[in-house]
This record gives C-alpha cells, structure tokens and sequence, in this order.
C-alpha cells in the first residue's frame, strides 16, 4: 500500500477525562486533493514526549526516547522514518525504519506514539499507510475553508476585471429608465 508523508500538526495534552490526541495532517497537496487529519489517541505522558521532543530543552536530562535515539546511533544506525502502519478499531500500529550503516534497513514494531517522540527527536520524516488514512483520516476543515477563500476571491477578480466605466455611471442608468 502506497505510503504519504504526514506532519505533526498538533498534541493536545489530556488530563483526567480529557483523553490526549496527536493529530498528522498529510503533507502538500495533490491535484484536487484536501489535506487529511488523523488524529491518534495517545496517552497523556506520551504526548508529553512528542512535545518535548518538538520543543526541546538543551541541558535537559534525556528522557526515554532520548536514550533510545542515543542507542541506536551507538549501535552505527539512524532512524530513517516512522510510518503509521495499520487501524484495527481505535488501536493504531507503527513501525520505526532503522538504517544500519551497512545499508541494512531493520524493521521495529511500535506504539505510533512512541515512533513519532523519536521522529521528532531524531528528525525522520513521519508517513502513514493509504489504506490508514482511508479508514481513520478526516477531511482538513481549515484546507476547505482556504480552498472556497480562494475560489471567492478568483470569482471576485474575475468579476472586477470585467467591469466597465459604464458600470459605474448610475446617473446615465437612472435617466436612461424614466
């Protein structure tokens, strides 16, 4: 199944019923195509790690991602991308890309939260199976709304170029009706 680049869009840090989300928003645009949203239940310490990792601290202690990221380069290997494999009811799956520096690429089951804190540490790029996006992905309101923006303002001009001096001339129409 083709993959598509995701971004992060946005965390939102839950507590208490308020549950934690990571929204991915595809990446670009194709041709008469809306961005997609998909957003991913995720624990409130997990969206603490995507945070941290996004807005990073220098000093700061590593925390666990960051000692994963440190593993895996001591190991001569670099996270290559994250990719948001499959859904099954509300349970998303995830895999790590580790690049080895024998070329060998190497697999890893993840939590797609996990995979996303060490995509933003480590600055892999994050995508999401088709067939993901198909069954868990909504529609971009604010892509949308850009979207008719933009037709509007096409209309408008359009309209506007097509005016004449004579458009203008109320006082001409106005005797021409008597």
């Amino acid at each position: 199944m083709p993959l598509r680049r995701m971004d992060i869009e946005s965390v939102v840090v839950g507590e208490g019923p308020i549950a934690s989300l990571v929204v991915l928003r595809t990446h670009g645009q194709r041709s008469g195509e809306t961005r997609r949203q998909l957003p991913i239940r995720i624990g409130s310490y997990e969206a603490t790690a995507i945070t941290m990792g996004v807005n990073a601290r220098p000093g700061g202690r590593p925390m666990t991602h960051d000692l994963l990221g440190s593993a895996i380069s001591a190991l001569d290997a670099r996270c290559a991308s994250v990719r948001v494999t499959a859904v099954q009811g509300t349970t998303f799956f995830a895999q790590v890309e580790l690049v080895r520096a024998d070329g060998e690429r190497v697999f890893l089951d993840a939590r797609p939260s996990d995979a996303l804190a060490l995509a933003v540490r480590a600055e892999a790029p994050v995508f999401a199976e088709e067939s993901v996006l198909e069954a868990a992905a909504l529609p971009d309101f604010r892509g949308i709304e850009e979207d008719e923006r933009a037709h509007e303002l096409e209309e408008f001009h359009a309209f506007v170029e097509n005016l004449s001096p004579e458009d203008f001339n109320v006082a001409d129409r106005d005797q021409d009706s008597e």
